[in-house]
């Protein structure tokens, strides 16, 4: 008996249009957290991630100096600054595209997962707003204290998220094969060959490539919405079907209005 299915998203350039920590740069800068060279470096890293994509040795080394940057920093705190700054950094830059999919894969029966290789803080909480049943995150080692120590419990990067996606599907029963995968960059071949439906969503040089070598299917997003305006849709259209049902009964009124006044006279 097949289990079900499922769609896994990548978060960055896939689900949003631009690097998930790179968006709560500022908003960590205000409170005190990062540094002004930090958030120029994070910056310029983006640039040469534009220009030549993600790599293994790039992104190792955003790695090392992340939890570096975030060691003795307290995990409340970094959590309070993410949902404080999310409806102002986050929701502008979520693909409408990506959010029309959830939707699809849900009306099919299919759980939607986020994996990305962004913080849990950040990760939790988007997936908590754009309606995916669960998340694969980056964890950091956090201390007694409640104090990040610059470890990792698991980093969610390349072949640890198809390792961690195989074993969310053993959990829950899900069937691979009949299952989904979205992502932007290379480094994520691993998890879109374990389902049986690939696609490539705005891809680097390497993953275009690679996708057109496979035959798997390939996305461009171009839209990104703000949540609000993506959960005011439906009450707007009902608004609409509304405003004009009403103006028809008036111009009919109108029009009947002249014949009525003549047979009363």
């Amino acid at each position: 008996m097949a289990g079900v299915e499922a769609a896994f998203f990548d978060l960055d350039k896939t689900v949003i249009a631009k690097s998930s920590v790179l968006a709560y740069g500022r908003p960590l800068y205000r409170e005190g957290l990062v540094p002004r060279i930090a958030l120029i470096r994070s910056v310029y890293g983006q640039a040469l991630y534009r220009l030549g994509g993600a790599s293994e040795a790039r992104m190792d080394r955003a790695r090392d100096s992340m939890l570096s940057l975030i060691r003795g920093w307290e995990q409340a705190r970094v959590t309070g600054v993410v949902r404080d700054a999310f409806e102002k950094v986050v929701t502008p830059i979520i693909y409408a595209e990506a959010l029309a999919l959830f939707d699809e894969h849900h009306r099919a029966g299919r759980l939607v997962f986020l994996v990305s290789s962004s913080p849990a803080e950040i990760v939790s909480h988007l997936a908590e707003h754009i309606g995916a049943d669960d998340y694969i995150a980056t964890r950091s080692r956090v201390d007694d204290d409640g104090r990040y120590t610059g470890e990792l419990e698991f980093y969610a990067y390349g072949p640890h998220k198809a390792d961690a996606i195989h074993r969310m599907a053993a959990a829950r029963g899900i069937d691979l094969a009949g299952s989904y995968a979205y992502s932007d960059s290379i480094t994520d071949a691993p998890m879109l060959e374990v389902v049986g439906h690939p696609v490539a969503v705005n891809p680097d040089r390497d993953l275009a490539r690679l996708a057109r070598e496979r035959e798997w299917e390939i996305r461009h997003f171009h839209q990104p919405v703000r949540l609000r305006q993506r959960a005011a849709a439906p009450g707007a259209a009902v608004g609409g079907m509304v405003v004009a049902a009403g103006l028809g009964l008036a111009l009919r009124w109108l029009r009947q209005r002249p014949a009525a006044s003549g047979r009363s006279a």
